[in-house]
């Protein structure tokens, strides 16, 4: 059975994600506060969006983790505009299809770090996160629902999410088509 084809907002999407957020910082709060690897975060939060893709509705979806195949098994990749360099892409968490709805392949795409991470690897989240969330990789594709891009695209909300343990809050930036959106902070 495919999914149904409907079409999924930012805000629906936002509402997702705070919901699991909430979750995961009353439940798993002392991950964050031991400072332990951001890779072991990473499973946690996948299973209160995948509880609440249920909830949702999100038929045909599913939550993963680290995940870097297209549906034909090739290896996903991003191209970046600028360089035109095409990069291998595995992002901490994603809500997709898996290839299965070309209508709407990939809904969210999360990068998790800590706040005490190189500058370097926190601009790479965020330009992976930019990269993804553009409509199309080369302006050309559209969703026609027919066929899926060469590279990965189109997601249609990301997620930066940046832990400070000592200080206790995430910091949050959201991105759609391609670019930030909005940045904000949630104590705990």
């Amino acid at each position: 059975m495919g999914a149904i084809r409907r079409s999924y907002g930012v805000d629906e999407l936002l509402n997702l994600f705070l919901q699991a957020n909430e979750m995961f910082l009353k439940k798993d709060i002392e991950l964050l506060l031991l400072n332990v690897s951001e890779r072991s975060w990473y499973s946690r939060f996948a299973t209160y969006l995948e509880d609440l893709r249920k909830k949702y509705h999100l038929v045909g979806y599913r939550v993963d983790t680290e995940y870097n195949r297209s549906d034909a098994g090739k290896i996903k990749s991003i191209l970046d505009n600028h360089t035109f360099q095409i990069i291998p892409i595995t992002c901490d968490i994603i809500l997709h299809s898996g290839g299965k709805n070309k209508f709407q392949d990939n809904l969210l795409c999360i990068e998790m770090k800590k706040s005490t991470a190189l500058k370097k690897e926190k601009l790479e989240d965020k330009k992976r996160l930019s990269l993804l969330t553009k409509v199309s990789f080369d302006d050309v594709w559209s969703a026609d629902g027919k066929a899926l891009p060469e590279h990965v695209c189109g997601y249609v909300l990301g997620i930066y999410y940046e832990v400070n343990e000592k200080k206790r809050f995430v910091y949050i930036e959201t991105y759609w088509y391609g670019a930030k959106t909005d940045n904000f902070t949630i104590s705990f």
